[in-house]
């Protein structure tokens, strides 16, 4: 019956509402997500402008003056862009201007940092100074807590021009450019060993055609070790190197390979700097075609007859030093079958601002000092 008190109770119960908090409950907890999010991306992002600010501060105590024109830094949600309209450095014996520059790092990755620049760069350095454009520059880093993973700069179509150096400009252009580094494996800790990984491809540089003989572009690959490379910092040239120095820095040649048209040449060992600030070591070398620079530089002083003869007599000489045990149709040890044209040379010897080949100085070279 209607009127039946306990049908109208069981009728109300059934018809009190529901509650609807589990419907708004996942929203809720976003808009909390969000909001701790945000909170946290500030508090990183005021963080890294302090950092920055600090370490601007360090450098500028150092002698060495930053300057970040228009700084800004954003990237919310995910990550902290900094942004300069133009970067600069300027020291006690010159700097230079880059910009505008970005570097940003992930939140979830934050010792992973990337780099992109746009040209012009200028710099000075002492009485050099050197203008460079290019199309694209990418640089990344990937730290540790105890130094860093690796780090790469890849470079497209970077040309430019260095002046004070001689009489003339000296203008370069290369086609694509790549450098890596890495800690040295077992030897970072102990020796502050790095290895670095450089590649450059199609490299014009008109000053040396004429001195080689070809204007072909050239490719030139090297792959060394430098060691101490950890007391090495942003302070001057001549300050950086002797404290290098001082702390035994040398840097081992794996292999320096160098491509221009015909003339090849492939070159290892080890190199330092003496007392007198001159570099010096020794270099084990190999070359194809090196009868024809010799030719080249000769026939500009004596004629092209003159400097052809020259030159072939050079290269009989140096194609018949081989090692006793190797037959004259084996590539050089260390080389490949592919490597079999190069022609080991007597070897290289920086010592006392001079080069020597094998036994015989090369005349009129001094090698001078760097700082």
């Amino acid at each position: 019956m209607v009127g039946d008190p306990e049908s109208r109770a069981e009728h109300s119960v059934r018809a009190k509402p529901r509650s609807r908090i589990g419907l708004f409950l996942p929203f809720g907890l976003l808009l909390a997500l969000v909001v701790l999010w945000s909170a946290g991306w500030v508090f990183i992002r005021d963080r890294a402008a302090k950092e920055m600010d600090a370490w601007i501060a360090r450098e500028a105590a150092a002698g060495r003056a930053w300057t970040c024109a228009d700084r800004s830094i954003s990237g919310y949600p995910f990550r902290i862009e900094l942004r300069c309209a133009s970067l600069k450095l300027a020291r006690s014996d010159g700097g230079f201007t880059l910009g505008p520059i970005t570097a940003l790092v992930q939140i979830y990755q934050p010792r992973h940092g990337l780099l992109m620049a746009q040209g012009p760069f200028h710099v000075d350095q002492g009485d050099l100074t050197a203008d460079v454009t290019w199309t694209a520059l990418e640089g990344s880093f990937h730290g540790a807590s105890d130094g860093f993973v690796r780090a790469s700069l890849v470079v497209d179509d970077p040309k430019g021009s260095v002046r004070g150096a001689g009489p003339e400009p000296i203008d370069f252009a290369t086609k694509h450019l790549e450098l890596h580094a890495r800690p040295t494996p077992g030897r970072f800790e102990s020796d502050g060993a790095v290895d670095v990984s450089l590649r450059a491809a199609q490299v014009l540089l008109p000053v040396i055609d004429a001195f080689v003989g070809s204007a072909a572009p050239a490719d030139l690959s090297l792959d060394a070790t430098v060691n101490r490379a950890t007391v090495l910092r942003t302070g001057p040239v001549p300050q950086e190197l002797e404290a290098w120095r001082q702390a035994d820095g040398s840097l081992d040649l794996t292999m320096l390979s160098f491509a221009k048209g015909d003339r090849r040449l492939q070159a290892r060992g080890t190199l330092d700097i003496d007392d007198a600030h001159r570099p010096a070591g020794q270099l084990d070398l190999r070359a194809a075609g090196l009868e024809s620079i010799v030719g080249q530089i000769m026939g500009q002083r004596m004629g092209a007859e003159k400097g052809a003869l020259i030159g072939n007599l050079v290269g009989q000489l140096l194609g018949g030093i081989r090692r006793k045990d190797r037959g004259p149709d084996a590539p050089a040890e260390g080389g490949t079958a592919g490597d079999a044209a190069l022609k080991p040379l007597p070897p290289l010897r920086l010592a006392d601002g001079r080069l020597m080949l094998g036994p015989f100085p090369i005349p009129n070279v001094q090698l001078p000092a760097l700082y």
